[in-house]
């Protein structure tokens, strides 16, 4: 009798204890959540009042290099605090749909499954451990921002005494297209070393490294650079080397071989710039030859700019060099959500924004990816679609970055992508790329492929082409207007590479 009394007790104190922790868990579940949805708001309220600054940061010609570390340093704040921002949106959209989904689930009628209940509780606890974790990185971002805000007054005061731009810059959805993205404090940067004055006696001639992978950018960064109208004010003539290869070039062949970009024999006081565009090394012999024919027949004042894939050119400079990298993460996410939804609110439409999100981290921040990919989930605003779209993207940079390294279009050889099945009429067929891309420049547009991946992909061509062909992979619209050609071939299915 007294061993059933206590197993009753001790029941009945194991409920209560229950039932208490039960309601301490729920009480501080909704502290967070109340905390959580505070500093979301906070941190949406700060990143307005940075987002102004930093527009009128960029449509200032600062040549401080201790203001332009400081913009820079807002510009990464800014992008991880919307991609943070964005972040617990689309995972409230993804728990939102979760909650339905395993609703439905526990409610029918077949459901065998005995252990869901103790399977869920597990992906609760995992989940409440990530909650936590962001919560944590929420805070910290909304301190971060505060600091920055609090000292953002005497910033302004600074801002303010340096001039305009000629050219506004980027501060819309509506000018990306036509507007370098995420390079304006590498471009005052290069900007302020042409422009700096070289010492009377004694001074070598100022060269500035610029090095990075294949497709980062390295030649629209130059041209954005030489286009602006203080650049060319200052040098009376621009020249373009192109031929990658310094070994046996003279002084007559050199000139020879360069493309005049810029010309005014009025201003400049007879300066010039040479940029200089090679794939990998030169040859020490020949650089230096270069460079001391350059310092006799130039005028004083000049400049040069080497552009390289390699870094080991970053030697050659008399100034520090600049290295262009993969956007972060955070930053690539903002460029590709305003290259996506232009004008439109991402919050009307959660789950495509969700879809996104999940391409954006998959693209591994290439940005022909994004151009292609946002023009053809622009065709068809379906979450189906963009899900099928979001399955190809991830297979298709699974396997080439596996194969070929970090940065995906550092090579194309063998790259597969599947045509839907709506698509392959007749034929079991899917897309391989089978030779490395090649760029053309603006006066070949008229020879261009006219079938273009973004037709491929969505289904909008007329006719399906046969053999081997090749297809345009983007026709950039900003300086130096280059278009990306690929060479392909339909195979059967039989051939596919896993």
């Amino acid at each position: 009798m007294d061993a059933l009394i206590s197993a009753a007790f001790s029941d009945i104190v194991s409920r209560a204890i229950s039932v208490v922790v039960k309601k301490c868990r729920e009480q501080t579940t909704a502290n967070e959540e109340t905390t959580i949805e505070d500093n979301l708001q906070r941190l949406h309220q700060l990143l307005l009042r940075i987002s102004a600054v930093v527009e009128e940061a960029e449509g200032r010609c600062i040549r401080n290099q201790g203001m332009i570390c400081q913009v820079s340093m807002m510009i990464k704040q800014m992008f991880r605090g919307y991609y943070l921002l964005d972040s617990f949106k689309c995972k409230t959209n993804k728990t939102d749909d979760e909650e339905v989904s395993l609703s439905s689930f526990a409610q029918s009628k077949f459901n065998p499954a005995k252990r869901f209940r103790r399977l869920s509780s597990n992906t609760q606890i995992e989940s409440m451990e990530i909650g936590r974790d962001n919560s944590k990185k929420l805070k910290q971002a909304v301190l971060v921002l505060e600091s920055m805000v609090a000292d953002m007054k005497e910033f302004a005061i600074f801002l303010m005494s340096y001039p305009r731009m000629y050219r506004q810059p980027y501060s819309s959805y509506l000018f990306l297209d036509n507007c370098m993205f995420g390079r304006q404090m590498e471009r005052e940067q290069a900007i302020s070393f042409l422009l700096q004055a070289e010492p009377l006696v004694g001074g070598n001639l100022g060269v500035l490294p610029i090095v990075g992978p294949r497709l980062i950018g390295k030649s629209t960064f130059v041209e954005h650079v030489c286009n602006d109208e203080r650049v060319r004010n200052h040098f009376s003539l621009i020249l373009l080397y192109s031929s990658n290869n310094l070994t046996d070039e003279t002084a007559a062949t050199f000139r020879d071989n360069c493309l005049i970009k810029h010309q005014n024999i009025l201003s400049g006081e007879g300066r010039s710039l040479v940029v200089i565009e090679l794939l990998g090394d030169v040859d020490g012999g020949a650089w230096k030859r270069l460079l001391q024919t350059a310092e006799r027949c130039m005028a004083h004042g000049s400049k040069i700019i080497i552009t390289s894939r390699s870094e080991k050119m970053v030697s050659v400079g008399t100034t520090e060099a600049i290295k262009l990298a993969c956007l972060s993460k955070e930053a690539y996410w903002y460029f590709f959500k305003m290259l996506l939804f232009r004008r439109a609110d991402p919050e009307e439409h959660p789950k495509l924004a969700s879809i996104a999100m999940e391409l954006a981290i998959e693209m591994s921040g290439s940005f022909l990816s994004a151009y292609v990919v946002a023009a053809v989930l622009r065709k068809n605003l379906s979450a189906q679609f963009w899900s099928s779209v979001l399955r190809q993207v991830s297979k298709y940079m699974q396997n080439n970055t596996l194969v070929f390294g970090e940065y995906p279009e550092d090579h194309m050889t063998q790259y597969v992508w599947s045509i839907p099945e709506r698509l392959r009429g007749s034929e079991d067929r899917e897309l391989f790329l089978i030779h490395h891309g090649h760029q053309k420049g603006p006066a070949a547009h008229g020879e261009v492929p006219r079938l273009t991946v973004v037709d491929l992909m969505s289904g909008t061509y007329s006719a399906m082409p046969r053999g081997k062909f090749e297809v345009l992979g983007w026709r950039s619209p900003i300086p130096p207007y280059y278009s990306y050609i690929y060479s392909c071939e339909f195979v059967q299915n039989k051939n596919t590479r896993t």
